[in-house]
């Protein structure tokens, strides 16, 4: 039961990050939007684009809160599997826009790592 605890608890701690994240790309977009891909114009007409994504990270990281307080590990575990493919995608999204590899892998990929790690650890 330690084992599933700290995995709530780390799924905790990965909600949280998500909304911080999301509170970034809300208050300080031309910042947030640079998490691996290169900013090539300007931040004007993408600032809606880039809030909309803070409001679903924020969501994101509501989400995990949501299934810790009424959910079961199970649910928690497959959800936390599920969304492992969004820093997958964001990883795939920064390599082939020819962004940095290293916050690719060393960002986004190792994000999906933990997060798989966490929904296993669950799931078991």
């Amino acid at each position: 039961m330690i084992i599933k605890d700290l995995a709530v608890a780390l799924s905790g701690l990965i909600g949280l990050g998500i909304i911080a994240i999301g509170v970034r790309f809300l208050l300080a977009p031309p910042t947030a939007a640079g998490y691996g891909v290169a900013i090539t114009e300007e931040i004007g007409e993408a600032g809606a684009y880039l809030s909309a994504k803070g409001m679903r990270d924020i969501v994101s990281g509501l989400v995990v809160f949501l299934l810790i307080a009424i959910a079961g590990h199970r649910v928690l575990g497959w959800w936390m599997l599920v969304v492992t493919l969004i820093p997958i995608g964001d990883a795939v999204v920064v390599l082939r826009s020819g962004g940095s590899k290293a916050t690719a892998y060393g960002v986004h990929v190792a994000t999906a790592v933990v997060m798989a790690v966490i929904g296993i650890l669950l799931l078991v």
